[in-house]
């Protein structure tokens, strides 16, 4: 059964073009996934759907009625004081407003301040509450809230201070009273933490209602569409799956494609070059012939006959011409080795820290950053991942225990490089200076990560946030540090930049610490990961192994921490040269040995 459809629908805005030629079609229980580069217009896209926005061309065909539709935005307007259950029981005005009318005549009765007129009102009020089964409703509102996930104790906690993933909770309890025809999330997934995000990925997936939804989570994506629609400036296209799918489809496509254009450009070189010949031929005959000699001219008008023959072929060919496919420009950079060799970068030790009044985000954790990691921080909301990377950094100091920096490290922290664009700059002035590359270079570069043309040119404070953080990543990318500290680097970002950013890590020779809830990118990059659910966990391993591995007991990763830093301190005491006195130093190493011995033998 059909939703929706929308045929040849165009948008222009202030005289200029955003997208033109977009068809559209959903059928009752699809799940369709929405994509397209930051700035194409998905959300006018989708406002023109609802019939919020209207099309400069084209025309959209509503099947089903729009007020059985739900749309669950990005951001919500909400007043500052209504608590997160109000927030779920305004999806029904009339008997929210009735019931915060009683509450407040309630009070008055409470306190014994009521008079005759309010008693008869709140009389009649009461009477419209229960004919509108008003304690029924309040209860599945209960009931609704505890469906998503949302516990008791942040009922009554305003929603603007809700976590992302709390907010989402929220939205979600609210829409699905109503079990709407069509339901549309526009970013769903906007901060949430993995758990919250893998939690919605399984809701949506075993919803059986109908879902239009932009993302941009590759994984999320995948697990939750049965079909893929892209948005560009020129129209839409649909195809079949979730992302992977839709990656191996447009492969295919530009494989299609670019075999065409090189067969057809094999063709035309074939016929400019026999046009060429006959052209030639004709001019020759054309000289030796005359009226006296038949046999000569016949020859002639042969030859032209051949050469307007292949001139109308080229013409053709100029007409249904193929266009070449748009190569992906590649992140082709040579890093100078350097001088900087130690295997140990950071060394946590005993390391405890907590704010103010606050319960210990961390007690006494070891763990080293070594060179050539690929350390992936992970963790629910609240469980101190940028904590931990401003400890790395040195932005914060330990409440106990020590955190060593190698002398020669040069740390660079991916928040503080966006927190310090000059606003004043260009992104070609931000980047050549901090960087020893020519201007050729880093256009070169900037192009690689979407800036090309006269983008260059815009200053910072003119950019949005998603092209910040794409010059925050060049800049900090281009330093000379050796550590690169990303905390959540592809918020904001559309997929071409993701993958761009990936592409980059990979090939990047220093060490990497990211924080961030994209499982595509730590799948690409990871190669360890630190996980602060239910405690501290250091897995040796990638992303993917993490997610299948057979989990230890707490006793026994604090076992193997302390190995690895036994191991460590081992390392640093067989090297020590000039002792003063060689029976403590021996003695040391002995007991070192002892206890990794032990360790190895419980575990």
């Amino acid at each position: 059964m059909l939703i929706l459809k929308a045929e040849h629908i165009a948008v222009e805005r202030d005289g200029r073009l955003i997208f033109e030629d977009a068809d559209f079609e959903i059928h009752k229980g699809e799940h369709i996934a929405l994509l397209g580069k930051n700035g194409v217009g998905k959300t006018t896209f989708i406002n023109v759907l609802m019939g919020e926005v209207e099309s400069t061309r084209g025309k959209v065909h509503h099947y089903r009625k729009k007020e059985d539709w739900a749309v669950v935005l990005q951001y919500d307007q909400v007043d500052r004081d209504t608590t997160a259950r109000e927030f779920v029981e305004m999806e029904s005005p009339e008997r929210y407003s009735l019931k915060k009318r009683l509450a407040s005549f309630e009070k008055k009765m409470a306190k014994n301040t009521y008079t005759e007129k309010e008693l008869s009102t709140y009389s009649e009020l009461l009477q419209k509450y229960i004919d509108l089964d008003g304690y029924g409703w309040s209860s599945s509102i209960e009931r609704s809230l505890k469906r998503m996930g949302l516990h008791e104790a942040v009922w009554e906690t305003p929603f603007a201070h809700l976590s992302g993933g709390q907010k989402t909770r929220a939205k979600l309890a609210r829409v699905m009273r109503t079990e709407p025809d069509l339901l549309v999330l526009d970013e769903p997934t906007n901060h949430l933490d993995a758990e919250t995000m893998e939690w919605l990925g399984n809701w949506l997936q075993n919803f059986k209602g109908t879902l239009l939804f932009i993302s941009h989570e590759r994984a999320f994506i995948d697990q939750v569409a049965h079909f893929t629609y892209e948005l560009t400036p020129g129209g839409t296209k649909k195809y079949q799956g979730g992302y992977s799918d839709y990656k191996k489809q447009k492969e295919h496509e530009r494989r299609t494609k670019e075999a065409a254009y090189q067969k057809q450009q094999t063709e035309k070189r074939k016929l400019q070059e026999a046009v060429t010949t006959y052209k030639q031929w004709f001019q020759k005959a054309h000289n030796a012939a005359s009226e006296r000699d038949p046999f000569a001219k016949k020859k002639a008008n042969k030859n032209i006959t051949r050469f307007k023959a292949k001139e109308a072929a080229l013409e053709r060919i100029k007409k249904n011409k193929v266009e070449k496919p748009e190569e992906q420009l590649r992140i082709n950079v040579e890093f100078g080795t350097g001088s900087f060799e130690s295997k140990h970068l950071v060394r946590v030790e005993k390391m405890s820290f907590h704010y103010e009044r606050d319960t210990p985000l961390f007690d006494k954790v070891s763990f080293t950053v070594e060179r050539g990691d690929r350390m992936a921080v992970i963790g629910r909301n609240g469980t101190g991942k940028t904590t931990l990377l401003k400890l790395i950094t040195g932005h914060l100091d330990p409440v106990e225990g020590t955190i060593q920096q190698h002398p020669q490290l040069i740390p660079g922290y991916f928040m503080q490089e966006l927190e310090g664009l000059d606003p004043d700059l260009s992104v070609l002035q931000q980047i050549q200076e901090s960087s020893e590359l020519s201007e050729s270079e880093v256009r070169t570069i900037l192009a690689c990560f979407l800036f090309r043309r006269d983008d260059v040119h815009k200053q910072i404070k003119h950019l949005s946030m998603g092209e910040k953080c794409r010059v925050a990543f060049v800049k900090l990318y281009f330093s000379e540090a050796n550590l690169l500290v990303l905390d959540e680097p592809t918020n904001y970002l559309d997929i071409d930049t993701r993958e761009r950013i990936e592409e980059a890590l990979r090939i990047y020779p220093g060490t990497v610490v990211t924080v961030s809830h994209d499982t595509y990118l730590l799948d690409q990059v990871a190669n360890r990961v630190l996980s602060l659910n239910d405690g501290f966990y250091d897995y040796c391993g990638t992303y993917k192994e993490w997610l299948t591995h057979d989990r230890v007991s707490p006793e026994q990763q604090g076992m193997e921490n302390e190995l690895e830093r036994l191991k460590f301190l081992l390392s640093n005491l067989m090297s020590t040269e000039n002792v003063e006195d060689e029976t403590e130093l021996k003695n040391q190493i002995r007991k070192i040995k002892e206890r990794i011995q032990q360790i190895n033998n419980d575990l």
